[in-house]
């Protein structure tokens, strides 16, 4: 007996269907380059990515949006007039956290490429989705303070409305596309010791690309030693072997993250993580590598 088929959900069928609209790629693209231009690379790129937090600053600075915002709708609609006070300060204070959120939301969005076009037609709308909502909320204050409070309080629904759809958006985003994820987390390589080439075709300076059990590994011959580490980006699943080694480091080629060799640590953001390292040893001719533990 066949099996049915089954449908996706409506609401992922509606984010997919945005990632197929081509048009969006107008804006997107130039938009998206703009905003790299505009940060500048270092310390200020590393403290908007999250580098020094150790994963993406986005998620958590959301929070300090969503929170005030929803409270002030809970508010509006079960709250007498004495929350009047409170819901109103509730969403300045959503206002306000919303510039540094969106500012390290469009730096993340703007780093996904080179990506599937998908990722960044759907990020695309759901900036434009919370832009909507800042402009209904900031109307939502100014109309209650011009005393027009049951016209603050229908704008501050729609502006509600645009952040849920936002929030959907951004959940296809990070769950669906795993977007912000590290590259790596569902890799980590062989746990026993597995060949990978000859040691004698890795020269001085060499640096290769070989596999693992299907682990992609980066082998660099510097100073005499091998070091080993995942050849993909922890940040945007960029080929380190494609980049260039700079003081004890490799340079991301996407995004210019730097990992040092030795340990895989982050020198240089945007990446946030850390760059998996591996064992190496030389047997019988071949090299071989295993997770380091």
């Amino acid at each position: 007996m066949a099996r049915p088929v089954v449908s996706p959900p409506k609401l992922h069928a509606a984010a997919e269907s945005i990632g197929r609209r081509e048009a969006l790629d107008g804006p997107g693209k130039p938009l998206g380059k703009a905003v790299r231009d505009a940060i500048p690379k270092g310390s200020i790129k590393d403290a908007v990515s999250g580098t020094w937090l150790g994963h993406a600053l986005h998620p958590l600075l959301t929070d300090a949006v969503i929170g005030p915002w929803t409270s002030a709708l809970i508010l509006d609609a079960v709250g007498g007039e004495d929350s009047h006070k409170a819901a109103d300060l509730l969403i300045g204070v959503g206002i306000a956290a919303s510039l540094p959120t969106a500012l390290t939301g469009a730096n993340d969005w703007a780093d996904t490429e080179p990506a599937d076009d998908s990722i960044r037609r759907v990020g695309l709308v759901h900036g434009l989705l919370n832009t909507t909502a800042l402009g209904l909320f900031s109307a939502s204050l100014a109309a209650r303070r011009g005393g027009n409070r049951g016209r603050g309080k229908l704008l501050a629904a729609a502006g509600g409305a645009a952040l849920a759809a936002s929030g959907h958006l951004g959940g296809h985003l990070s769950y669906s596309q795993g977007v912000g994820v590290e590259q790596t987390a569902f890799d980590s390589g062989p746990e026993d010791w597995t060949a990978t080439l000859p040691a004698a075709e890795l020269g001085e300076g060499d640096k290769v690309c070989v596999r693992a059990n299907g682990t992609p590994v980066m082998l660099v011959r510097q100073g005499g030693k091998v070091h080993a580490l995942h050849d993909r980006c922890t940040h945007r699943g960029g080929s380190l072997h494609e980049g260039e080694i700079e003081d004890g480091c490799i340079v991301c080629p996407l995004h210019a993250s730097a990992f040092r060799l030795s340990d895989g640590g982050v020198e240089r953001g945007p990446a946030t993580g850390p760059q998996p390292t591996f064992e190496v040893r030389e047997n019988a001719g071949m090299l071989e590598i295993r997770r380091r533990v």
